[in-house]
């Protein structure tokens, strides 16, 4: 494997491992470990197909296209308006949740050293102060912070599958309630997006269809399996009646292990392995906000002050993260849902129909099967979208 190979097989899984892990237990857990693992393969052989229908159209259009720019090219203006709507919409409902989980973790901290339990903005100001002052110095700057919370979510990561696996109850992992298994799909849908790096891949590739294809399948699956040994680990060691009130509550699966477990090991780790994983998430997405609205801004003249640009990034997703209760949950639900879908997997499937019966642009096919295939996948997306819209309404119960 050469090291161009390998660095794109990591790019792809350190863009889907994020944030979205912390909340798999709780969402897919109140289905049991089986169901939940059915749950992430089929969503990531659904995403595995999107990202080879996003390759094969990346191939066709010119270099450096981004999703936005590739669904301008292939679906028109509506394609670029919706692309644009979806993304913002996806990065914004990110950003809610990295807001919630950063600030509940911060809450729970000060108070177990205080006994003061503080309101949720005054927990949020300093993050995002902080955040803001350092996105402003550029890529160079956020890489340097970011590698050093990669090393310590990854140690983190070790630490507490290290000091969590002998405390794993057999039962607690035999359990399975498929009832639950829909609720969680928009969840899972989260924890597997990593399509918007695809377009920079196929240039550092040379568009190698052959190391793109691997870089796709092996890099997706490396949070696979992690997630895989997550749920293991939480959900053999927190009973059935932990994960429905957790789910209740909006909780994160690290916020419930540190409040069920009696090991002082176990909830310090758990909260530091939290804390990385939101961080390293916060930072990409945060930064990728202030870009694309940098850019449709940049004929405002009021919004060349980049402090009006944190504001309008960070503080819409301030407001929801502090009024709703399950503001970390939701959001995720929400960006699975919608966002996923409909940026990283709908539009994908749009933009290759017409590539290939449409516009019949030149390139090499990818993406298997033909239009009786794309039309099965657009189904599957419209039911997920669906199936989200009646839960949020209540019409149907998970």
């Amino acid at each position: 494997m050469n090291n161009r190979l390998f660095g794109a097989i990591l790019l792809i899984a350190g863009t889907a491992t994020g944030a979205a892990m912390l909340a798999l237990p709780v969402s897919t857990g109140r289905a049991g470990l089986f169901p939940s693992l059915m749950a992430m393969a089929f969503v990531w052989f659904y995403l595995c197909y999107a990202a080879l229908c996003l390759l094969e159209v990346a191939i066709s259009l010119p270099k450096d296209s981004n999703i936005v720019t590739m669904a301008e090219h292939t679906l028109g203006r509506w394609g670029k308006v919706l692309a644009s709507i979806s993304y913002l919409f996806l990065l914004y409902a990110l950003n809610t949740a990295y807001i919630a989980g950063t600030t509940a973790l911060f809450q729970d901290l000060f108070e177990d050293v205080t006994g003061i339990r503080v309101m949720q903005v005054i927990m949020a100001a300093p993050l995002l102060i902080v955040f803001s002052l350092l996105l402003r110095r550029g890529v160079k700057a956020v890489d340097a912070i970011n590698r050093i919370f990669m090393l310590g979510l990854v140690v983190s990561f070790g630490l507490l599958l290290a000091v969590s696996l002998p405390y794993i109850k057999l039962e607690n992992l035999l359990e399975a309630r498929w009832q639950y298994v829909l609720p969680s799909i928009s969840i899972v849908l989260t924890a597997f997006g990593y399509h918007v790096v695809i377009p920079s891949l196929a240039s550092y590739l040379h568009d190698n269809i052959n190391k793109l294809e691997k870089a796709i399948w092996i890099g997706s699956a490396v949070p696979f399996v992690g997630y895989a040994i997550w749920q293991v680990a939480t959900l053999g060691l927190v009973p059935m009646s932990g994960i429905e009130t957790a789910y209740e509550q909006g909780m994160s699966g690290a916020e419930l292990l540190a409040d069920i477990s009696h090991n002082n090991w176990i909830a310090g780790v758990d909260t530091l392995f939290a804390f990385f994983a939101i961080i390293t998430s916060f930072l990409g997405v945060s930064m990728s906000l202030l870009d694309f609205l940098a850019d449709g801004l940049k004929n405002r003249a009021i919004f060349r002050f980049k402090w009006l640009l944190a504001a309008v990034a960070f503080l819409p997703p301030l407001y929801f993260a502090c009024v709703y209760k399950r503001a970390f949950l939701s959001a995720l639900e929400y960006a699975g849902a919608y966002g996923v879908v409909i940026l990283l997997a709908l539009i994908p499937a749009l933009m290759l129909w017409r590539k290939r019966y449409s516009l019949n642009l030149q390139g090499p096919t990818i993406a298997p099967g033909g239009k009786g295939t794309l039309v099965v996948f657009m189904a599957i997306s419209f039911c997920f979208i669906l199936v989200e819209t009646l839960f949020k309404l209540g019409v149907i119960h998970g």
